[in-house]
């Protein structure tokens, strides 16, 4: 079974994804190709790795993510890692790691990647996901940094958001910021505050809603606040992304303005009414206009 879709990117120009369901069914095996690009990427469920031995190219050179889930926070996580020969290096992991439910992997279709590329790869992958904070990185260590020349940094900085793009798609936007382009800040910003001291701002995005940096926070939870918001607010000032000030580090997106603005008051509130814009308007007055 193939697939095509055509994707609009930040740059306006459109892109083709061909993605080959090669066991005929979506739980299966999928290989990703972005059109006039080298790279190709494998999602590899974990029960179907030892049937891999199919696909030559999986033995290549490449770099690759293990996901999976915290069974006792239910955060998703990755491991990042690179190989000289990847199905030899997944097959390992089967013993070694429990963590994980499917990988993605990524090898050059003409196997032109070398030990210094793969081990750059790995580095930037690493920091990019600890950047965005989407997933817990379960790495153990901080992949070493290597040195290699102008042209190849430009081309596995190519690489990358190629990466970027495919993993998006697949499911997984582990390398993703927040929000991707802050440009146009000043429009289209909600604020949500009380007489407490409470201010904070966002935006809708295409996740949700994002409440942006430098937005305060409640440092009190309501006890009527469901526990999973609870836990959410707590799970944010233990991963830095709300620090001791109560106060956003980063741009952070939730999955509803309702969400986002129960997180900020500290308790339930109905976020669609209590995000306005400069002119006082409601997202829902908004909305139904």
């Amino acid at each position: 079974m193939n697939k095509c879709f055509i994707l609009r990117g930040i740059n306006v120009r459109g892109k083709t994804i061909r993605q080959f369901l090669i066991d005929g069914q979506a739980d299966g095996r999928w290989a990703s190709e972005l059109s006039n690009w080298t790279g190709k990427a494998y999602k590899i469920p974990r029960t179907y790795v030892n049937r891999c031995t199919d696909r030559d190219d999986i033995e290549n050179t490449g770099v690759y993510f293990l996901f999976g889930r915290n069974d006792e926070t239910d955060a998703e996580q990755v491991y990042i890692g690179e190989a000289e020969n990847i199905l030899s290096r997944l097959k390992q992991h089967l013993s070694e790691k429990d963590f994980w439910t499917e990988c993605i992997v990524f090898i050059s279709k003409d196997n032109n990647l070398n030990k210094a590329h793969i081990k750059y790869l790995e580095n930037h992958l690493y920091i990019l996901a600890k950047q965005s904070k989407r997933y817990e990185v379960i790495n153990s260590n901080i992949p070493a940094e290597v040195s290699i020349s102008e042209m190849d940094r430009t081309e596995m900085d190519e690489f990358i958001d190629n990466m970027r793009l495919i993993l998006g798609v697949l499911g997984h936007k582990v390398l993703e910021p927040s929000i991707r382009n802050r440009s146009c800040e000043s429009e289209n910003v909600y604020t949500l505050q009380d007489r407490s001291g409470i201010k904070a701002s966002g935006k809708l995005v295409s996740e949700g809603f994002a409440v942006l940096k430098g937005s305060r926070i409640s440092s009190n939870a309501a006890p009527s606040l469901p526990a999973p918001v609870v836990n959410r607010r707590q799970t944010l000032i233990d991963k830095g992304i709300v620090d001791g000030n109560y106060i956003f580090t980063q741009d952070w997106t939730f999955t509803s303005p309702s969400l986002a603005a129960s997180i900020v008051m500290g308790y339930s509130i109905n976020g669609r009414n209590a995000w306005k814009n400069k002119k006082g308007l409601s997202l829902k007055e908004i909305e139904e206009r």
